[in-house]
């Protein structure tokens, strides 16, 4: 039965596409870039002018700082996560969980048809139907025992896996008041339990691999944050967030030749958030699918450990607890963190096609 996408009304004006990550992305390919900020001294010296005018040393000094600053983030990305390991994608082996639709689908077809060999877990099938290079399998990661034999299925198929990546995700959506016992652990099974679930089964095989692995975990700003309506959510991602860090300070120890890769979007315009609706689209726009795939696609092609977060707010969300408990609570009134699922759907929007598709799930 085929399906349609509706997004729901938006506050859009002509000025929408106009963010701060818009902004900032320019300004770092323009004026705080090394390449440009050295064409205006010697644009200087093309018209003459002496190496010792105001002008052109105000903007050496200019080139100059913004180099060091370029220097030292390359040298603390590197402190922080070492060398990247070799990636040949006609050897690779991708596992994506919940990646039957929504971001976990336009990883895995890229993958596909870029030559890899991608098993998807899910418990629905897939969207569009099996891509090349990618293999369904039927699996519910909050059940251990499902992971364990969808393991020996991929082995038997694919080869051993070189690389998971933990997407599956649900939402309930309800205050915790509202919320059964059997909901919140099934958000949680699934949220939380999942990722160690999927990491004890499929390590393994990326610790034997001689070119290592990559392990790319998602997670969330509400981890940090928390929400009203999401306390499960949150749990979990914070719990996630958590696990991938210490996760990753065993392995730098043990096996380092395996890469990590955590992701902390925002609001992701994929139908597991459906209805909700960001505060200020200036400060927080809603992320695209595509920009966190091309992300996720280039840490791992590039054989990186690495941190993601986006939009720009998400990279500095850290710094949100270290603020006074009084100028959070402001700010969360100002933001409109605790009223966006006022508006939440989620997949109550999922209908059938003689009923009106809304959405298919993420």
């Amino acid at each position: 039965m085929a399906t349609t996408f509706t997004r729901p009304p938006q506050r859009d004006t002509w000025f929408a596409p106009v963010t701060i990550d818009m902004v900032v992305k320019v300004a770092r390919t323009s004026f705080f870039h090394p390449f440009i900020a050295w064409i205006i001294p010697l644009c200087f010296r093309a018209q003459n002018m002496m190496w010792d005018a105001p002008p052109m040393l105000v903007s050496i000094a200019w080139a100059a700082f913004i180099s060091v600053c370029w220097i030292v983030g390359a040298i603390n990305q590197r402190l922080a996560f070492g060398l990247p390991r070799e990636v040949d994608l006609s050897e690779e082996v991708i596992v994506i969980t919940g990646g039957a639709s929504g971001l976990g689908m336009l990883v895995a077809e890229v993958y596909g048809m870029r030559g890899a060999s991608v098993a998807v877990l899910d418990t629905r099938e897939m969207e569009n139907g099996e891509s090349r290079g990618v293999t369904y399998y039927k699996c519910d990661v909050s059940d251990k025992e499902q992971v364990a034999r969808v393991a020996g299925e991929i082995e038997r198929d694919l080869g051993p896996p070189t690389v998971l990546i933990n997407n599956a995700a649900i939402v309930v959506g309800k205050r915790l008041l509202d919320m059964s016992v059997s909901e919140v652990e099934r958000s949680l099974s699934t949220n939380l339990l999942g990722h160690f679930y999927t990491l004890k089964t499929f390590l393994p095989y990326l610790t034997r691999s001689e070119r290592g692995g990559t392990i790319v975990t998602l997670s969330s700003v509400i981890g940090h944050t928390g929400a009203a309506q999401l306390s499960d959510y949150a749990a979990a991602k914070a719990g996630v967030t958590a696990l991938h860090k210490s996760l990753a300070a065993e392995l730098r120890v043990s096996h380092p030749e395996i890469r990590m890769v955590l992701v902390t979007p925002g609001q992701v315009s994929t139908p597991l958030f459906y209805g909700v609706q960001t505060p200020n689209a200036f400060l927080a726009p809603v992320v695209e699918p595509v920009d966190v795939a091309k992300e996720i696609i280039a840490a791992i092609d590039n054989g990186y450990s690495t941190s993601i977060a986006m939009p720009l707010y998400a990279r500095w969300i850290d710094w949100f607890n270290v603020l006074p408990i009084g100028v959070q609570a402001i700010a969360r009134r100002v933001a409109g963190v605790d009223d966006g699922m006022k508006t939440f759907i989620g997949r109550k929007g999922v209908q059938s096609e003689k009923n009106g598709v809304l959405i298919e799930p993420f």
